[in-house]
């Protein structure tokens, strides 16, 4: 029987990463979709301390037309967050920092909704020895509804020489 080799932790990776010179224009990185539970929801209550009874109290949300809950924007916007899918592997180690985020909520998002978040590649600016990743986030609901849209910033390292 073969001997089998150490494990290294630090060799366990989801892919190989990526540097700058490795990123396309127009790179579509889905993210698969997630249906906001009222666990979700509770769970973001508890993180962000939100305590606003349009998150958590049906009647209330009723009384002001709502259909159900109605989860927080930001909630919403967490849902487009590049680890929640494969882009954060794919920069990997190249990663240097996550510079900006911005977004519009467009569309109420409630319990029982089910969001289908995509990240796409629209600008690469390079620099010395690294370059800015510019991510455009949007979220869509089950019905096709663009519930929200963003722009997420990256600086990434550049092959060594």
């Amino acid at each position: 029987m073969e001997q089998e080799k150490a494990f290294d932790p630090s060799k366990h990776a989801v892919c190989e990463s990526s540097f700058f010179e490795d990123l396309q224009l127009g790179g579509r990185y889905p993210i698969p979709s997630r249906t906001m539970t009222e666990a979700l929801f509770a769970a973001f209550q508890l993180a962000s301390g939100d305590n606003h009874p349009i998150h958590y109290d049906r009647h209330y949300c009723h009384a002001r037309g709502h259909r159900d809950l109605l989860a927080h924007g930001m909630q919403v916007m967490i849902q487009a967050a590049a680890g929640a899918g494969q882009l954060a592997h794919i920069f990997g180690d190249a990663l240097v920092a996550f510079l900006d985020v911005s977004g519009r909520f467009l569309a109420p998002v409630y319990c029982g909704d089910t969001l289908y978040p995509v990240l796409e590649i629209t600008e690469l600016r390079p620099q010395r020895t690294t370059g800015v990743v510019v991510v455009k986030a949007t979220v869509h609901n089950q019905d096709s509804i663009l519930v929200f849209e963003g722009v997420q910033t990256y600086l990434i390292r550049r092959r060594p020489c």
